[in-house]
């Protein structure tokens, strides 16, 4: 499929109509980051739906490890490291017609670390005793927030691949907002550190060598046969590939900052998240990265702060135990008049927490409308995203 056209000058040039449809429409990568439990895995995979049904182009969305059943809603009984297409069938049972191609692939550290190792080992040789060190897999599992790092590792690939036109990008859940910004900065800086120097010691001396085997001995009998000179042996191997991981960090850092790439930040509007949305919001800003909105779920109707709903739920209170309004609900519910009063009473009474919440919710909106190019916003749902119906469903609100 030849790729969707692109308004002339939109790499570089400002948008004119600020929203998620200008935004998927002009550029060509968009992070999708926030903090945990806001809804970031769907909400990118709703967009690339949108994406496909408006725009049209070779869509990808590339998620960090989803639920089962956010395959299913994509019409996919699974999908891995290896790009995916969805099935055309699954958009027509949806009641649209797809203009491009849905792709979707699982962000997979192991594997991406075994493609990093092939890329950057000077030879076969040492290719394989990397990939076969008995340590290899534990530690780049837990150094230098690694699934960051292979996050943004992985979209610079598929930018670089020219495959499709569009990559959505589901960052990891992180306990600090900044880390998937630091990842390449962080790989950086891991070559330069006293502690790879430390490390290395060992093998790069051989007066310290014979200085420190007793010590090594003593190690290997509480830690186990030859556990420190594996480490040092699989970080003297690593280093050997310092250049090759130094300058790809340095492109991903570049990629991060380029005007076809964006960043949109997902938050709910309770005060956790807002907070979290709002200092990534900030950090993107000062370090002069570019952030194209932000999108702000699950939040309660506008309805609830208006004066003639909370009037209405004072009628509501005052007139629950009036005999007409129970009787006539419950005999058109087929339920005990009692039981309706109780209720209604209920509802009355709790508005004005329920309007409290969404007043709160108001404010928080302001605050991060003051610090984003645009804000979208959808509804909590009714019901969970099982199927392309509903994540097409959610997707509307936003593109809106």
């Amino acid at each position: 499929m030849a790729p969707r056209s692109r308004p002339a000058g939109s790499h570089s040039a400002p948008q004119e109509h600020l929203g998620v449809a200008s935004l998927l429409a002009s550029k060509e990568m968009i992070i999708v980051c926030g903090s945990g439990g806001v809804g970031k895995t769907t909400t990118a995979a709703a967009l690339a739906a949108e994406a496909v049904v408006h725009i049209g182009g070779r869509v990808l969305v590339l998620t960090v490890d989803p639920a089962k059943r956010l395959a299913n809603a994509l019409g996919l009984q699974a999908f891995g490291n290896t790009e995916t297409r969805v099935p055309d069938k699954a958009f027509t049972a949806a009641g649209v017609q797809p203009r491009g191609e849905l792709w979707a692939a699982m962000l997979d550290t192991k594997a991406g670390w075994d493609e990093l190792i092939r890329r950057h080992a000077p030879d076969a040789q040492l290719r394989d005793t990397v990939l076969a060190n008995p340590l290899y897999q534990n530690i780049t599992g837990r150094f230098v927030q690694s699934h960051d790092y292979i996050a943004m590792e992985r979209l610079h690939d598929l930018h670089s691949s020219g495959r499709y036109d569009l990559v959505i990008i589901d960052t990891p859940p992180s306990r600090n907002a900044l880390d998937i910004l630091d990842a390449p900065g962080r790989m950086m800086e891991f070559f330069g550190s006293r502690l790879l120097r430390w490390l290395t010691v060992p093998y790069r001396s051989r007066l310290f060598t014979i200085a420190s085997k007793p010590f090594y001995q003593i190690a290997d009998r509480v830690l186990g046969s030859r556990f420190l000179q594996d480490i040092a042996e699989f970080f003297v191997l690593f280093q050997t590939m310092e250049k090759g991981f130094v300058a790809r960090a340095r492109e991903v850092e570049r990629l991060l900052a380029d005007p076809r790439t964006s960043f949109l930040v997902v938050s709910t509007l309770e005060a956790a998240p807002a907070h979290e949305a709002a200092f990534l919001a900030s950090a993107l800003s000062e370090r002069h990265l570019p952030l194209g909105g932000i999108v702000i779920n699950r939040a309660m109707p506008p309805v609830l702060r208006e004066p003639a709903v909370a009037k209405a739920a004072t009628q509501l209170t005052k007139t629950a135990n009036k005999p007409p309004l129970a009787d006539e609900l419950g005999a058109l519910l087929a339920a005990d008049p009692v039981v309706v009063r109780s209720i209604l009473t209920e509802i009355g009474e709790r508005f004005h927490d329920i309007a409290m919440v969404a007043t709160r919710e108001a404010e928080r909106r302001g605050e991060l409308e003051r610090l984003a190019p645009f804000t979208a916003t959808a509804p909590a749902l009714a019901h969970d995203i099982h199927n392309l119906r509903g994540l097409l469903e959610l997707g509307n609100h936003l593109w809106q």
